[in-house]
């Protein structure tokens, strides 16, 4: 048995000892002497306590000399070239995209051919959905991963994956995969093993002999899918009940045990070895457990990303970690940072974008934008219209309460509107895991069927572009769900789909849109139309930079329905953003307008605008303004 000792001195020499004898090289030792300070402290906040701290590190770090030692020389010259440059995230010219492997094609050969078209698109990130082995039937949508070393074989194989990979690189598209760290499949070998009770996997989920502790546990954690099954665990055939936040084929694994550290070190490391260029590190919130608490956002779920953070530094420097945190949007900010997470979902901004669109009011977003949009250096958001998953009301409470919102009554009145029910609503949504205990419940959609287009409401087609015009110009990374482009419609299908049928996120999945692709040229049609737009703005992105980077300054237009803000490059050189999403025009006065010079160009239109005499915005929508200050 070996404890981590306090300073860690000690330690870390005998480490880098053992490094030194298993052959590791020069580069490799550089930066374990920069990182494995920092791991140490880490490890010994989460696993000081552990008889076999000190043992896991050093083996941790082993496996991460092993990986550098075989990690393609292509990708290490790509480590060089990011680490010279970390924030190469943050350019104007970065656009990305996401989808199923088996809903946009039939396996990563199908993707493979649609390397043309992204680059046509402007891709320079490819997001493939869950992709990993699980089981048959319901799998979540491939969220209940049976190994992370083998693809599904009805999309294809990891070597086809890592080919994948390396034609995407060379075409200037980075891979994003789903890591899925807060659980596995019941199927996984590690489950099977656990339930066994083999020597060194039995602590590798929380498995209890009776109802004891769960009872103690669900005290203070909350159900997340109450359709599935009550509380956060689930009762295995032999009478024992074991941890399951999600679905109850999904069984979470135990962190406070540093073997599943080690191993699932190993699994990212060797996904980074493929080729992915960026882990999405799913339920992030979760991954901690602690009784008496929600077992949400504790200290330790940071410490745990923070951790393998510096592993992937040692072996896979140019690898980045995206967070998924779906929680108040203080706690999605805690995840944030170049230590932990570079990237990060803008759950906020995408909900507040669909609350303003239902609303006409655009308070609670331009709130958030003032608030709640700055990060660190080095970071930056992902800003999405919509995902694979459902949409949540994120907002603080708080945040609504100054603006005489009650929160609870505001998010049942955007639940039924974007589900049809309330009165003059233009959306076609349809709920997800609605809880008859709480009233909670959340939306699922295409962002063409909640935004009107489905519905035939002729305003529709100017929201969509106006949601992602937000997405594209408030910095980050603008991220389309692919088929969006091309206004895809709910696929209402799933329903006679005993595998899809009781999960209504189904709906918002439809397969490629092979007829809206083909209209994609053609104006005379919704696909056309919002292709045309939608190109047009990413175009004029790329040649804006100001839109690189993450900054914003808030800029008040004196309307309650216009968003305003002020983004500027290192020059800087202005754009402001405004955007209307009311149904009605919307007239910004000259006094607001006086603190910019009188003359301003629109870089959508090409034209030269005059602000001496106020602006007129048209219902749905924005204007991007290359302005200079009075001088």
């Amino acid at each position: 048995m070996s404890h981590l000792t306090a300073d860690g001195t000690e330690d870390i020499a005998r480490i880098l000892e053992a490094l030194r004898a298993q052959g590791a090289d020069d580069d490799f030792l550089f930066r374990a002497r920069t990182h494995l300070p920092r791991l140490h402290r880490l490890f010994s906040e989460l696993y000081g306590d552990h008889p076999h701290g000190l043992e896991r590190l050093g083996e941790v770090c082993s496996l991460a000399a092993s990986s550098w030692a075989t990690r393609p020389l292509e990708l290490k010259a790509l480590d060089a070239q990011r680490e010279a440059n970390p924030t190469w995230f943050e350019s104007e010219r970065m656009l990305g995209g996401v989808c199923y492997v088996d809903r946009y094609g039939d396996g990563l050969d199908s993707i493979r051919r649609q390397i043309p078209y992204f680059r046509e698109l402007g891709l320079t990130y490819l997001h493939l959905m869950p992709l990993f082995e699980s089981p048959e039937g319901n799998s979540d949508g491939g969220y209940a991963v049976s190994s992370y070393r083998r693809v599904n074989p009805a999309l294809g194989s990891m070597e086809e994956l890592a080919a994948l990979a390396a034609e995407l690189r060379l075409a200037g598209i980075s891979l994003v995969v789903d890591f899925i760290f807060n659980h596995t499949s019941n199927e996984h070998e590690w489950a099977r093993k656990a339930v066994a009770g083999e020597p060194g996997f039995e602590d590798f989920y929380l498995i209890f002999p009776d109802r004891t502790m769960p009872d103690a546990y669900e005290r203070t954690t909350r159900e997340i899918f109450p359709d599935d099954h009550p509380g956060s665990f689930v009762q295995l055939a032999d009478g024992r009940w074991v941890w399951a936040t999600f679905y109850h084929f999904q069984w979470d694994l135990n962190y406070a045990n540093p073997a599943v550290f080690q191993a699932m070190a190993g699994e990212m490391l060797f996904l980074a070895n493929q080729g992915v260029e960026i882990l999405r590190m799913d339920a992030v919130a979760f991954i901690w457990k602690r009784l008496g608490t929600a077992c949400e956002s504790l200290p330790e779920a940071h410490l745990l990303l923070q951790a393998f953070n510096a592993v992937l530094r040692m072996a896979a420097p140019s690898l980045l970690f995206k967070s998924e945190a779906i929680v108040h949007p203080d706690e999605v900010a805690e995840y944030i940072s170049p230590d932990e997470c570079q990237l990060s979902y803008n759950p906020l901004q995408m909900a507040l974008t669909w609350e303003a669109l239902a609303t006409r009011d655009a308070r609670l977003l331009q709130q958030a934008l003032e608030r709640r949009h700055a990060l660190p250096p080095e970071t930056a958001w992902v800003n999405y219209v919509r995902s694979h998953d459902d949409i949540g009301w994120t907002f603080a409470d708080e945040d609504a309460a100054e603006l005489g919102i009650d929160a609870f009554g505001h998010r049942r009145f955007l639940n039924d509107f974007y589900v049809g029910r309330a009165p003059g609503t233009f959306a076609r949504g349809v709920p997800f895991q609605e809880n008859p205990k709480t009233g909670d419940a959340r939306v699922a959609g295409t962002t063409a069927s909640l935004a009107g287009v489905e519905a035939g409401d002729p305003a529709g087609e100017d929201r969509v572009v106006l949601a992602h015009a937000l997405a594209m110009s408030t910095g980050g990374i603008p991220l389309l769900y692919l088929g969006d482009e091309v206004a895809q419609l709910n696929d209402y299908s799933y329903a006679d789909d005993p595998d899809e049928a009781g999960d209504s996120r189904w709906v918002h999945r439809p397969h490629r849109p092979e007829k809206n692709y083909a209209e994609r040229t053609d104006a005379s049609t919704p696909a056309g139309r919002i292709f045309g737009r939608l190109t047009d703005l990413l175009s004029i992105r790329r040649a804006t930079p100001e839109f690189g980077g993450n900054t914003l300054w808030p800029f008040d237009a004196h309307s309650s329905a216009v968003v305003g803000f002020v983004r500027a490059d290192a020059a800087q050189s202005k754009v402001l953003v405004l955007a209307n999403v009311g149904d009605h025009p919307a007239r910004i006065d000259a006094l607001t307008l006086s603190g910019w010079a009188p003359t301003a160009a629109d870089l959508v239109t090409g034209d030269s605008v005059s602000l001496s005499d106020g602006l007129d915005l048209p219902a749905h929508g924005f204007r991007w303004l290359r302005v200079s200050d009075r001088s």
